[in-house]
């Protein structure tokens, strides 16, 4: 188990890639780890959320950065998920 979460880097994807891109990614991990998706797409504040209570994770944070200093500009978020058993 890991205490520094995991990054799925899923800026600049649209709906649904950011959540698959960390359901692969969570199939890799063990139970208890963290990972943090970093998305541009405003729907995954929600989907994100929505797919851990779905399969009985966790959510432990989400941080909404106004300004990306990548790309566009634009705001993203940082959500992070603890995976349970």
């Amino acid at each position: 188990m890991s205490t520094v979460p995991e990054v799925v880097d899923a800026r600049g994807l649209r709906c649904p890639l950011p959540v698959v891109r960390l359901a692969a990614r969570a199939k890799e991990l063990a139970a208890g780890s963290e990972v943090t998706v970093l998305a541009t797409d405003p729907a995954a504040r929600y989907d994100v959320p929505a797919w851990a209570r779905l399969r009985g994770h966790v959510m432990v944070a989400e941080e909404h950065h106004p300004v990306n200093d990548e790309a566009d500009g634009g705001p993203w978020w940082a959500l992070t998920v603890r995976l349970e058993d």
